[in-house]
């Protein structure tokens, strides 16, 4: 595959630092936007509450993680927070390439190789509003110890570092503003004249454009 390569589908790639929010975004979008089609990742990662295999997450062993890096299936793989995560190549080309759009939530390491892949596909970074409001997010949620969280701040500081690598930035200061613009993002996207031109190839005939 080049990276140059066209796909009629969109592939949408969310990034943030952990507490950011882009979980209940890309879940909110998804519940809105009848176009989009999350990407399940593959996680060596124990499941968290009440997610389940296949849905949230593909939960894999280290040894079959191991197995599918040696395969070259994934598109990227990243370690973060000490767990390891992956987005399968084929899942991906197989969606885009009939024509869906596909939003995938990734660290940004996994969004800048992506990028590499992929070259039309759309970046996105969201920052909270400020530090003391990461903090206090991340305290909220209840599930990691103060030293997790002292650890996902300091991962946080690295990864806003690379925001200018991204396409689109929002930032999710009021929760209904944040989704309005990626929602926006989306739309934009299928507005293109590439997308209108696939979408829309009647209007197109009818009006005589070659």
């Amino acid at each position: 595959m080049t990276a140059s390569k066209e796909y009629p589908g969109n592939l949408f790639v969310v990034a943030a630092p952990s507490g950011a929010g882009k979980s209940s975004l890309v879940k909110a979008l998804l519940e809105l936007d009848s176009h989009g089609h999350p990407s399940i990742s593959h996680t060596t990662r124990a499941p968290r509450g009440q997610e389940k295999h296949g849905r949230e997450y593909f939960f894999a062993s280290e040894s079959e993680f191991d197995a599918m890096v040696a395969s070259d299936a994934f598109v990227e793989w990243a370690l973060v927070h000490g767990n390891r995560y992956g987005t399968s190549k084929k899942s991906i080309e197989e969606r885009i390439a009939q024509g869906n759009d596909v939003i995938l939530e990734i660290d940004f390491q996994g969004a800048l190789q992506i990028k590499q892949a992929f070259a039309n596909a759309v970046l996105v970074f969201v920052l909270p509003p400020s530090w003391d409001e990461l903090r206090s997010r991340l305290e909220r949620r209840g599930e990691d110890s103060s030293e997790v969280i002292q650890m996902r701040l300091s991962n946080a500081k690295a990864e806003m570092a690379q925001v200018h690598k991204f396409d689109f930035v929002i930032i999710n200061e009021l929760f209904e503003r944040a989704l309005f613009d990626l929602k926006a993002i989306a739309h934009a996207q299928r507005l293109k004249y590439a997308a209108q031109r696939r979408a829309r190839s009647e209007t197109f005939e009818l009006l005589n454009i070659p």
